[in-house]
């Protein structure tokens, strides 16, 4: 099941959308699908000669904020670095999806501001993966090392994560293909002009 909302604040839609970029922020728990996600629907806009780049996360950590750690501030300061280069990619006619955690709504919607307040194109999209299901897939074996005793503040474990209460789209992944949640994506994105 699937919920979706009239675009918000920072949304474009129509020709404007069209000649531009946009920004898709994928939010979710460690081991949502957000990855995957992000990099099927990325294949399927280039198909169509869309500027496309995915801000991977983990990747972001290592190049963009080495050196910050996983606290509160660290944790803002990481998804407002990322959401600015977001930002600067999708003003400049790049499709940004962004696989990014980002537990925290305040840090969110400062990224959304800072949308709004260029007039670029932001979408969030919420992975409402459930964390049994997250902890059963887990890509990286952070469930196992957090059950272990040998890694802390795991989001959504004994760290929070603020479930996005009105976000653009929530795309359920549970029981569901890949190809059918990036369909999904896909379809949600070509009708507001942003695919």
């Amino acid at each position: 099941m699937t919920t979706a909302h009239a675009p918000a604040p920072g949304v474009v839609t129509g020709a404007a959308a069209r000649e531009g970029g946009a920004t898709v922020w994928l939010t979710g728990l460690p081991s949502a699908g957000k990855s995957t996600l992000a990099r099927a629907v990325a294949r399927r806009l280039r198909v169509t000669g869309r500027r496309v780049e995915v801000l991977d996360g983990d990747e972001i950590r290592e190049f963009l904020s080495a050196g910050l750690g996983f606290t509160r501030e660290d944790r803002h300061t990481n998804v407002q670095r990322i959401g600015f280069v977001a930002e600067l990619l999708a003003r400049n006619g790049v499709t940004a999806l962004v696989p990014v955690i980002a537990p925290y709504a305040a840090s969110r919607d400062a990224v959304r501001e800072r949308h709004a307040a260029n007039g670029t194109a932001y979408v969030e999209v919420h992975v409402a993966t459930p964390v049994e299901v997250c902890s059963v897939r887990d890509v990286k074996g952070l469930y196992a090392r957090q059950a272990a005793g040998e890694l802390t503040g795991l989001t959504g474990v004994d760290d929070p994560y603020e479930v996005p209460e009105e976000p653009e789209l929530r795309i359920r992944t549970q029981g569901r293909s890949v190809a059918d949640t990036a369909a999904e994506l896909h379809t949600f994105l070509t009708e507001r002009g942003l695919a």
